[in-house]
């Protein structure tokens, strides 16, 4: 009851400024001091939203489909290369910057590229997908490798360990703190990447919808995107959250031991 009763006071603040920026915008749609065509009023949003919920729907599948084949694709790939580069130093020197100098060219320059080369199918945007997502969990488990105590590597090596069993109990469990922190931006990243993929072309998704209802000037509708874009984010974010927790049930057990003190 007390945890809960924490929560709530926690999450208050945030909760009364969103509610306040919704009333706020209700108000200056409903003034006319901004054409509704231009910025519809939330009530515009949510009924647009009702009315083509299961249009939305079935883009909103595709773009899952495709966010979800990025996604997967993009954590193996970074468990890999972030693995390779923590076993061989020289690896790491070579294509670390690249990496970085990789996240300093923007999505939608990349985007036209892969339609030109992959065409209007899923390849593109699954292809952006992972571009996207794979550097934050990349660079996540390589901090997280990193900050393995070597003291504890050492006491492991003194006890006759593999590399094998000291990546398997030491470095890989301290470094999944670091990795969910890093799928977690990934997840959101994968919807967002995905539908700036849309916007290029392609027959159907979210970024196919919002560029249809945009030059038909229903902007109530591409609120409506955006606003679900937003809803699964957060559900994407949360549901890492709840595998994170599952994952590591020490961190919790160590939160309630910390408390009962």
């Amino acid at each position: 009851m007390r945890k809960r009763s924490e929560n709530i006071t926690r999450n208050l603040p945030a909760a009364i400024t969103l509610i306040l920026i919704v009333i706020l915008w209700e108000a200056v749609s409903r003034s006319g001091a901004v054409p509704a065509y231009m910025l519809p009023a939330p009530t515009a949003v949510v009924n647009a939203m009702i009315s083509d919920f299961p249009v939305l729907m079935h883009h909103a599948a595709t773009t899952l489909q495709e966010a979800a084949w990025g996604l997967g694709i993009g954590i193996l790939l970074a468990m890999a290369m972030a693995t390779v580069m923590d076993r061989f130093l020289v690896l790491n020197r070579a294509f670390y910057p690249l990496m970085i100098i990789s996240q300093t060219i923007p999505t939608i320059a990349i985007a036209p590229l892969l339609v030109l080369w992959m065409g209007f199918g899923m390849s593109p945007k699954i292809t952006l997908v992972v571009l996207t997502t794979f550097f934050p969990i990349a660079v996540g488990l390589l901090d997280g490798y990193r900050s393995v105590d070597e003291d504890a590597i050492d006491l492991m090596r003194a006890m006759g360990a593999s590399r094998i069993q000291i990546f398997r109990h030491v470095k890989f469990p301290a470094a999944l703190p670091h990795f969910f922190s890093g799928l977690k931006v990934s997840a959101s990243y994968a919807v967002v990447g995905a539908v700036i993929s849309e916007w290029l072309g392609g027959f159907e998704g979210l970024g196919v919808y919002m560029t249809r209802v945009k030059k038909a000037y229903s902007f109530d509708k591409m609120f409506a995107v955006i606003l679900l874009i937003v809803v699964i984010s957060l559900l994407l974010m949360a549901l890492v959250e709840l595998i994170r927790t599952l994952s590591m049930p020490w961190l919790k057990a160590g939160r309630g031991a910390k408390q009962g003190k």
